[in-house]
C-alpha cells in the first residue's frame, strides 16, 4: 500500500519505540453521498470511523467492525488509499493506519465503548468537503486530537483527489 505520509513530533527516535500499532480508516459515502464522521467533544475534535486491528483480524474485518461500532453502518470496501505513519514521542508509539474508501450497505445503531461514550462520541453525516473543513479548522488542545487531525485530513484530502480524478470510482461512491 502507497505511504501518503510520515506524521512526527520528530521527537521519537526509533530506539525510544514502545508501541507498535497498526489500525484501519474508512472513509465512507452513504445513498445521499455522505460522509460519516466522529466529533469528539470532550477534546473539540472531528475523527474519521477506524481503529486498532485486533488480534486474529485481518483489514477487511477490521474495518467491518470499525464501521459497524463507530458509524453504526454495515459497509462494502470499495478501493485502499494508502497509509499513513504516525511517530508519537508522548506515548513511544509508531502507528500505521491502512486507509480505504467504502460504500455504506446499511445504517443502524452505534455501539461506542465506554471510553468513547465518556469522551462525547457522535456521528455527524457531511459532504465530503465538509468534512474535510470540519477537520481543518479543529483547533484542539488535545495531543491526540493534533495527531489524529493531521492524519484524517492526509487521508480525507486523498480520498477526494482520487474521487475528482477517477471517474469510475465516482460512480460507484455516488451510486444509490
Amino acid at each position: 500500500m502507497k505511504l501518503l505520509k510520515n506524521i512526527t513530533d520528530n521527537k521519537l527516535k526509533t530506539e525510544n519505540i514502545k508501541q507498535f500499532r497498526e489500525a484501519c480508516r474508512v472513509v465512507l459515502f452513504d445513498e445521499n453521498n455522505l460522509v460519516p464522521i466522529l466529533y469528539v467533544s470532550k477534546y473539540k475534535y472531528h475523527k474519521i470511523p477506524g481503529g486498532g486491528i485486533d488480534k486474529g483480524e485481518d483489514k477487511a474485518k477490521t474495518l467491518a467492525r470499525e464501521a459497524k461500532e463507530e458509524a453504526g453502518c454495515k459497509i462494502k470496501v470499495i478501493i485502499e488509499i494508502g497509509k499513513v505513519s504516525e511517530y508519537r514521542s508522548e506515548w513511544g508509539l509508531k502507528q500505521i493506519s491502512y486507509a480505504y474508501i467504502g460504500k455504506v450497505l446499511s445504517k443502524g445503531k452505534t455501539s461506542f465503548t465506554k471510553k468513547e461514550r465518556k469522551d462525547g462520541f457522535k456521528v455527524l453525516w457531511l459532504t465530503l468537503d465538509e468534512a474535510i473543513s470540519k477537520i481543518e479548522n479543529d483547533n484542539t488542545k488535545d495531543y491526540h486530537g493534533r495527531c489524529l487531525k493531521q492524519r484524517d485530513l492526509t487521508i480525507l484530502l486523498k480520498a477526494r483527489q482520487m474521487i475528482k480524478t477517477d471517474s469510475k470510482l465516482r460512480k460507484l461512491v455516488s451510486k444509490n
